[in-house]
């Protein structure tokens, strides 16, 4: 954006919410100070924006958002530290990302392998059942005795947090590619009007 006569990148925010019938909204959107990583950047990549993180989430809270029970992030803890503080919401690592942190750590030989092994475990119908099949997964020869037996073993609450919604509900959480869309489209845009 242009500020003082110069173009500064900033970080936008944008917030998409699933509902119980498992249709999206986009809730709102926030721009602040540029990550020291990138110029974009979803919502949860860092603690440094957490004042803002909060004060959009308070924003949203003040609009009429209530009900919040569950907050999706990658591995980064802004948005879910700041998710506590507003909402009081549980946590939910992104699935997509989780997917591809532990895939980096599967054996070579073992990379087609492990990722079908891993989606047995998002399948299953009740809470029950995943912590059972994620078990019969971690115990797996080639993710045993890896670090991704580590990774599994640290995540497994994290990445779980939505078995216990409905299916629609979780199909619709997996899935990120709205608002990887939504943030194409706003670092297009940004792009265009920057040259």
């Amino acid at each position: 954006m242009r500020e003082g006569g110069k173009i500064i990148s900033r970080t936008v925010i944008v917030v998409v919410a699933v509902k119980e019938d498992g249709k999206r909204e986009v809730l709102g959107v926030a721009t602040g100070p540029r990550s020291v990583r990138r110029a974009i950047l979803p919502l949860e990549d860092s603690l440094s924006a957490l004042p803002l993180r909060t004060d959009f989430l308070l924003s949203l809270a003040d609009r009429g958002l209530r009900g919040v029970k569950l907050a999706t992030a990658g591995d980064g803890k802004g948005l879910r530290a700041a998710a506590r503080r507003v909402f009081d919401a549980s946590q939910q690592r992104r699935r997509v990302h989780w997917m591809r942190n532990a895939l980096a750590h599967a054996p070579i030989k073992q990379r087609a392998a492990v990722p079908v092994m891993l989606k047995t475990i998002f399948v299953q119908g009740t809470k029950v059942e995943a912590e059972a099949q994620w078990a019969v997964v971690a115990d797996a020869p080639c993710v045993k005795r890896r670090k991704l037996a580590a990774i599994m073993n640290a995540s497994r609450n994290n990445v779980l947090a939505n078995i216990d919604f409905t299916r629609e509900y979780r199909a619709q959480s997996a899935n990120i590619n709205q608002l990887e869309r939504v943030n194409r489209e706003i670092k297009r845009r940004a792009d265009a009007g920057g040259q």
